[in-house]
Order: structure tokens, then sequence, then C-alpha cells
């Protein structure tokens, strides 16, 4: 079983950076494929990227091209690059491995704004 801790969000203007992290605890997380989503609150959470065991990753139209998912097995931490964030790209992001995930970690709040 694994959990995650996101971190990295933050106050940014339309079409800047940033960098989101996510941290796990627990075993064999390199042997996982893990997922990004994100939540407006009163919204569903929103499946945005895939990284699968072998750093294979998939998108969401809405984010393809501008967001960059990858891993470091070693240190049981996935990255986000978020570039070119436009207003509607505010919620907050989460992590997980599908199956093995016990419970939902904090998130990270992205706020994009002028």
């Amino acid at each position: 079983q694994l959990q995650f801790v996101e971190s990295g969000g933050g106050l940014v203007q339309p079409g800047g950076s940033l960098r989101l992290s996510c941290v796990a605890s627990g075993r064999d997380f390199e042997i996982y494929d893990a997922l990004w989503w994100r939540q407006v609150p009163g919204n569903e959470r929103e499946w945005i990227a895939s990284i699968n065991s072998g750093g294979t990753t998939d998108y969401a139209d809405s984010v393809q091209g501008r967001f960059t998912a990858s891993r470091d097995n070693a240190k049981k931490t996935m990255y986000l690059q978020l570039n070119n964030l436009k207003a509607e790209d505010t919620a907050i992001y989460y992590c997980d491995a599908p199956g093995v995930t016990t419970a939902w970690g904090p998130g990270t709040q992205v706020t994009v704004s002028s």
C-alpha cells in the first residue's frame, strides 16, 4: 500500500509555470502506475495525467502539450510540470496509484490568477 503527499502548488499568473511533487510512502513505488488528478471544490475529481511504471505518460486533452509528468523511483517521487497555466487550471491537485493508495493525500492548491 502507498500513501502520497503532494506539494509545490501556489499562486501564479496566467502563462506561468509550477512544478508539483508527490512523495510516496510505502513499498514498491517503482512497480506501480500512478495518476494525477485535480478537483475544483463542488466538482468531481478530474483525471489529468498518468505515468506507468516504465515512465510512459498519457494526458487529458485539457492539459496535453502543457503539462508533463515524470517520476524518480529512487526518490519515490512523481512530478508534474505545469506550463502555460490558465485560469481554468485552478484546482487542488492530487496523485494516487490505482488500487494501491489507501487514502487521498492533502493535495496541493494551484491558483492561476492575475
